[in-house]
């Protein structure tokens, strides 16, 4: 059951994007939602390192720091309220949170508390389609706690949902959760699984078929018989229109998704739609 969300604000297109959905949540499933702005230390003190410019023969300006501290303290609390007014004027039960610290560590941190965390592909500083790791997105879907929901700049209601699944432990973690979410809102749900094999594959929906029996929601089962999962996965998507995307986060080995990537990473970067993942 999801009762609290927390929702990372930055700024961003994404982050509104992403309020817009914490509290679409929050009024479709009776939660509380929280507002998280993290005012990020490395912009306060990362470009200068301390004024290094004394070290260089001039004179140090001693007062960046609580400048910047100050403005980068006034523009969190100016998003926060404009959150909290959001919330009010769709009678969403929402908090608000100011924190400081490594954006990522500190969303992660705060996620301790909550069933769900909200948050943009990308924020105000960040390129999250470059690059095989990093930015504050694909940090918190690495190290989060708890499910993240990672959406991208176009809000849509969710009417058509689909589960990856592939038989695994994580996978089934997506599935339950997809179960749940599907049952509180009224929702279809469409379950697809990705196999090389088409005997394994239909022996891996058919696993998916008897545990959401307990369920009162409609099911469809998908069998795409091919060797790239992720690229599958990510045109299905597309294909049949489906508005969010539930999976296990980061099915193999670190080391593998460092080198070679995985279907997480993959479906991330390239899904056209919300992805809600588990671990």
């Amino acid at each position: 059951m999801i009762k609290t969300i927390l929702v990372g604000l930055d700024g961003s297109d994404h982050s509104r994007t992403a309020t817009r959905y914490g509290l679409w949540l929050g009024e479709k499933l009776g939660a509380r939602v929280v507002g998280l702005h993290v005012i990020d230390i490395v912009s306060i003190e990362g470009s200068f390192f301390h004024d290094i410019s004394g070290s260089l023969g001039f004179e140090p300006y001693l007062d960046f720091s609580t400048k910047m501290r100050q403005v980068l303290q006034e523009r969190g609390e100016a998003l926060l309220q404009e959150f909290a007014a959001q919330a009010a004027a769709r009678n969403v039960l929402s908090d608000t949170s100011l924190g400081m610290g490594v954006v990522p560590n500190e969303i992660c941190e705060r996620a301790r508390t909550a069933d769900l965390v909200v948050i943009g592909h990308r924020g105000v500083n960040e390129k999250f389609s470059t690059g095989l790791l990093g930015g504050t997105a694909e940090s918190v879907t690495r190290k989060c706690p708890k499910p993240v929901w990672a959406c991208s700049t176009e809000f849509r209601e969710v009417a058509n949902p689909v589960l990856a699944y592939d038989g695994s432990a994580r996978a089934a973690t997506a599935m339950a959760s997809a179960a749940e979410f599907c049952t509180q809102l009224s929702l279809p749900l469409t379950v697809l699984n990705v196999s090389k094999d088409a005997n394994l594959g239909q022996k891996t929906l058919e696993e998916a078929r008897a545990y959401l029996a307990a369920y009162k929601i409609e099911v469809r089962l998908e069998l795409q018989q091919t060797a790239n999962a992720p690229e599958r996965i990510a045109n299905f998507i597309r294909e049949e229109n489906h508005d969010l995307l539930f999976i296990g986060a980061y099915g193999h080995g670190r080391i593998i998704e460092m080198v070679l990537g995985s279907t997480t990473e993959y479906v991330l970067r390239n899904c056209a739609c919300p992805v809600f993942l588990n671990r």
